[in-house]
C-alpha cells in the first residue's frame, strides 16, 4: 500500500481489502487513484465483507462529509471503510465490514408443520384447510433456499402460494438476517401482503422481521421542487392555492407519498412537485434531512422483507448492471434473495425497463431543469452555475442553444407524426422503410444529436471552469446528472440511425397522446430478455423464485423458461413444477363455447357477439365480466348491448368510464353489474362470490403483429428456422386465455360458467393447445340455442 502511494506521488489511492478468519487485513488491491483532496470509490470492486481503505495525505484521519457518505452508501452492502495516513501506520475506522458467515439452513419439516392440521395457522384461522399443494410448494421454495436453486412454480388458483413462499422466506429473513425482496405485477397482490398476509405469517412464526412496501420515488413529494414551483409561481397562478395546501400537508405529513394526501392533486401539477431522479441531488440536497424518499429508502434498509412492483425492481437491477453492482444501494438497498409472483409477466415488465426512449416532452423537460423562462422571468440550474462563474460573458449564448435543443426536438416529433399519418401507431426501423421515410428522418435525428452535444460541450466546459469547492455543489452535480441524460439521448439519435448494425436490439416509434395532443416516442427495446436475466438476476442472486397461477401451456414450462432465458440451464439448479389448485373445477365450472359463433374476421362476428352477449347476461341476471381483445370491438358491443341490459335492471359499466379502482369497487358492489372490459382486466381482477359468475371471452387474446417489439422477435424466431406461430403468438395467447378464465375461480365455493365465443377453439387445430391449458371442467360445445339452456341449467339448477 505504501509503494502505490508513493507511486502515486503521495495523492489518495484508494484499495479494496480482505481479511482472514482472524478479521485482519490479509489483501489489499489498488483499485483507483486521485489527486490530494479526493479519490473516486468505482463501484463493482467490493464484495460483502470487503474493506474499502484510502490515504489522507495530510496525515490528519478525520473523516470529511465525502468520505461519510460513502462509507454509509458501501455499509449497506456490508463492506466497511477505513482511512490511513500515507505510510499506512495509523488508521481510523469509519465502519467495521460485515463478518461473513455459513448460511443456517431451513428446518423444512418444522416449517410444513405451521401449514399443516394442527400447526400455527390452523389455530389462527377459522376457515383452515389443509393443501397437500401448498405444501409441496413450501416444500419446493425452502430447498430453493437452502440450496441456492432457481425454482419456477406454477400454483394453481387456491393454492395457497403467498402462504408457500412466506413462511420459508420469512424465516430465512430472520434466521440469516439476509434481506429478501418479492416482487408482484399489481397494487393488490402487494397490499394483500403487506396488510394481511405478512403479518399473519410473522405471527404464525413469532417473527419480528421488518416488511416494508417500497414504492418508486415518483409517488413522493419533493420539498426542494415544490418550493422552486411556488417562487416560480405567479400571484394569480391557478395552482397557488392546490400548492399552498402541499406545503401545509408536507409539513405534517409522516411519508409524503401521495397516496396519503387528504385531497386531489392532478397528474400535471404532481408531476412538477414529486421527487425526480432527473433533479434528485441526493446526499448534497439541502433539504435531504427532510426528504421523504431518503426517509422511505432508510425505512428499506431496515427492513429485510421489501415488496415491490416488478418495473421498480428492474428499474433498481437496470442501475445495478449499468455499473452501481450487487452489493450496494441503488433504487432498494442491497439484497440477496428475490421472489417474483405473478411471474407470467416478467417478460414484458424487463423488457419496459430495460428499454431506452426519449420524446419532445422529455428533452423539454430536461432542458427547462437547466433554463426557462415564466412571466418574463428566467429560472433554471444554469442561471445558478452562471453567479459562481468568473466569466459572466460566457454565458450569453445559454438561452439560444437550449432553445435550440427543443426546437430541434419539437422538429424530429412534427416530422415523425406526419410519418405516422397512415393511421399507424408505430413504426419500426427496418430495412423495408423506403428512402422516403429514413431520409428525412435519420437527418433529423442526425440535427438533435448535434444540437444536444454541442449545449452539453458548451455547458460541461463552463462548469469545468468552476473552482474545485464550487463543483461539490448540489446545483452542479444535478447539472451533471442532466448533461449524462441529454448525451444519453443524443447517443439513441445516433443508434437509431445505426439500427441495422444492432440485431439484438430493436429501434421503434410509437404516436401517443397527452392532454390531447399527440407526440411520439423513440424507442430501443432488446429483442430478447434472456441475456439480460442472466445479467441482473440469475447470475447475482442465489435463490430466485419464480411462481404464477399460469406459467404452463399443454402443461409444458418450454415457452415461458425459454421467453425468460432458462431454457437449457443447469438442470441441478433449475427446477420447474407445477402444484395443481385444489377446486373442483369439473363440478364448479362450465366452460362453454359456441360452436355456430361466425369466424372473428367475417362481416357477421360483432352482430353475433352483440346479440349472444345480450341473451347470456340477461339468463344470468349480470355478475359477469365481458372480456375483449380490443377497444373498438368493446365499443362496438357495449352500445348494441348496453340499452337491453339496462331495460332489465342491470348496471352496465365500461372500462374507460371511470379510473379502474372505483370501476371495480362499482362492480363488486352491485351484483347485478356487468363490467365490459379489455386490457388490463383480463388479470388481476379479484371479483369472488355472486359478483361475478360469468366470464365472457369474447375472442383468442392473440396479440396484433404490428407491434413492433413482437415482429423483432418473431423475425427473430423464423431467422432461427422456427414457426413465430407456434413458438410465440399461440403459446402467448394461451397464457393470457388462461388468466382471463382465472378471473371466475377466486374462492373454493365460486361457481359459474365462462363463455367462448371465439369459434376457432373447436375449428381450428391450434384450439387443442388453448383447451388442454385449461382445467378440466364440466363442457357444453353446442351451437347457441341449446348452449345457452345448459348454461340456464348449469346457473340455476
Amino acid at each position: 500500500m505504501r509503494r502505490h502511494i508513493r507511486e502515486s506521488d503521495g495523492n489518495e489511492v484508494l484499495f479494496v481489502a480482505r481479511v482472514d478468519s482472524d478479521a485482519m487485513v490479509c489483501e489489499a488491491t489498488a483499485a483507483a487513484h486521485g489527486h490530494r483532496s479526493a479519490v473516486p470509490a468505482p463501484p463493482g470492486h467490493t464484495e460483502r465483507g470487503d474493506i474499502v481503505i484510502h490515504n489522507h495525505p495530510t496525515g490528519g484521519l478525520t473523516p470529511s462529509q465525502a468520505d461519510i457518505q460513502v462509507a454509509a452508501s458501501l455499509a449497506a452492502g456490508g463492506i466497511g471503510s477505513f482511512i490511513v495516513d500515507n505510510e499506512v501506520e495509523s488508521l481510523y475506522v469509519i465502519v467495521e465490514p460485515v463478518k461473513q458467515r455459513a448460511s443456517r439452513q431451513l428446518d423444512v419439516q418444522r416449517l410444513c408443520e405451521t401449514l399443516a392440521p394442527g400447526g400455527e395457522l390452523s389455530r389462527i384461522y377459522k376457515g383452515f384447510e389443509p393443501r397437500d399443494s401448498q405444501l409441496q410448494m413450501l416444500t419446493a421454495v425452502a430447498e430453493a433456499f437452502n440450496h441456492g436453486r432457481i425454482a419456477v412454480l406454477e400454483a394453481g388458483t387456491g393454492t395457497g402460494k403467498s402462504f408457500a413462499y412466506l413462511v420459508p422466506a420469512i424465516q430465512w429473513a430472520g434466521q440469516n438476517e439476509e434481506r429478501v425482496v418479492i416482487s408482484t405485477a399489481t397494487i393488490n397482490l402487494q397490499q394483500q401482503l403487506v396488510e394481511k398476509d405478512i403479518p399473519q405469517v410473522q405471527k404464525m412464526l413469532g417473527s419480528r422481521e421488518r416488511a416494508v412496501l417500497v414504492k418508486g420515488r415518483g409517488n413522493y413529494l419533493c420539498r426542494l421542487r415544490l418550493n422552486e414551483v411556488i417562487e416560480e409561481a405567479g400571484l394569480f397562478d391557478e395552482r397557488l392555492e392546490d400548492l399552498h395546501a402541499l406545503r401545509a400537508w408536507a409539513e405534517s405529513s409522516a411519508g409524503g407519498s401521495r397516496s396519503e394526501l387528504p385531497f386531489m392533486v392532478g397528474d400535471t401539477l404532481w408531476s412538477r412537485v414529486n421527487s425526480d431522479a432527473d433533479a434528485c441531488t441526493g446526499m448534497r440536497c439541502r433539504e435531504q434531512q427532510n426528504c421523504f424518499v431518503l426517509r422511505a429508502r432508510r425505512e428499506a434498509a431496515a427492513a429485510r422483507i421489501l415488496v415491490v412492483n416488478h418495473h421498480l425492481l428492474f428499474s433498481d437491477l437496470a442501475l445495478r448492471v449499468r455499473g452501481v453492482g450487487f452489493e450496494q444501494a441503488a433504487v432498494l438497498p442491497p439484497f440477496q434473495r428475490l421472489i417474483f409472483d405473478e411471474a407470467h409477466t416478467i417478460e414484458n415488465s424487463a423488457t419496459s425497463f430495460f428499454s431506452r426512449s426519449f420524446s419532445r416532452f422529455s428533452v423539454a423537460k430536461l432542458c427547462g431543469r437547466l433554463y426557462r423562462t415564466t412571466r418574463q422571468r428566467s429560472h433554471g440550474l444554469a442561471l445558478q452555475l452562471q453567479r459562481l462563474s468568473a466569466d459572466q460573458q460566457s454565458w450569453q449564448e445559454l438561452p439560444q442553444r437550449v432553445d435550440a435543443v427543443t426546437a430541434g426536438a419539437e422538429t424530429l416529433n412534427q416530422l415523425t407524426l406526419s410519418l405516422l399519418d397512415s393511421g399507424k401507431g408505430s413504426l419500426r426501423l427496418t430495412e423495408a422503410l423506403p428512402a422516403s421515410v429514413c431520409g428525412p428522418l435519420f437527418a433529423e435525428l442526425a440535427e438533435l444529436q448535434s444540437r444536444v452535444l454541442a449545449l452539453v460541450d458548451y455547458l460541461a466546459l463552463r462548469i469545468r471552469s468552476l473552482t474545485e469547492e464550487d463543483q461539490e455543489r448540489p446545483e452542479v452535480y444535478e447539472a451533471r446528472q442532466i448533461l449524462r441524460r441529454l448525451e444519453d439521448i443524443a447517443a439513441l439519435c445516433r443508434q437509431m440511425r445505426d439500427y441495422a448494425d444492432q440485431p439484438a436490439t430493436v429501434y421503434w416509434v410509437e404516436r401517443r397522446a397527452a392532454s390531447g395532443t399527440a407526440f411520439v416516442r423513440l424507442i430501443a427495446s432488446p429483442v430478447e430478455i434472456g441475456p439480460v436475466m442472466v445479467e441482473a438476476v440469475y447470475d447475482p442472486f442465489e435463490t430466485v423464485i419464480f411462481t404464477s397461477a399460469t406459467l404452463t401451456v399443454n402443461a409444458r414450462f418450454d415457452f415461458w423458461a425459454k421467453r425468460v432465458g432458462l431454457d437449457g440451464d443447469d438442470p441441478e439448479r433449475v427446477i420447474l413444477q407445477s402444484f395443481p389448485s385444489p377446486y373442483r373445477f369439473e363440478h364448479q365450472v362450465l366452460l362453454a363455447v359456441a360452436q355456430d359463433a361466425p369466424a372473428p374476421q367475417d362481416s357477421g362476428y360483432l352482430g353475433y357477439v352483440s346479440e349472444f352477449v345480450t341473451e347470456l347476461l340477461t339468463l344470468s341476471e349480470g355478475s359477469a365480466l365481458v372480456l375483449f381483445t380490443s377497444y373498438g370491438m368493446l365499443d362496438a358491443v357495449f352500445a348494441v348491448v348496453k340499452p337491453h341490459l339496462e331495460a332489465h335492471g342491470l348496471t352496465v359499466l365500461r372500462q374507460g368510464d371511470d379510473d379502474r379502482a372505483r370501476l371495480l369497487n362499482a362492480f363488486t358492489a352491485d351484483a347485478a353489474s356487468v363490467l365490459f372490459a379489455t386490457d388490463s382486466f383480463w388479470e388481476g381482477i379479484d371479483a369472488p362470490g355472486q359478483t361475478l359468475r360469468v366470464v365472457v371471452l369474447c375472442r383468442l387474446p392473440f396479440r396484433v403483429p404490428t407491434d413492433p417489439v413482437l415482429q423483432a422477435r418473431m423475425d427473430l424466431i423464423q431467422s432461427r428456422g422456427g414457426s413465430p406461430f407456434a413458438e410465440l403468438s399461440l403459446p402467448e395467447a394461451v397464457i393470457r386465455l388462461r388468466q382471463g378464465f382465472g378471473r371466475l375461480m377466486r374462492r373454493a365455493d365460486d361457481r359459474g360458467v365462462v363463455a367462448v365465443t371465439d369459434s376457432r377453439i373447436l375449428s381450428k387445430p391450434y384450439g387443442a393447445v388453448f383447451l388442454n391449458s385449461l382445467p378440466q371442467t364440466a363442457r357444453s360445445f353446442k351451437s347457441s340455442r341449446p348452449l345457452l339452456a345448459d348454461v340456464e341449467n348449469f346457473l340455476f339448477p
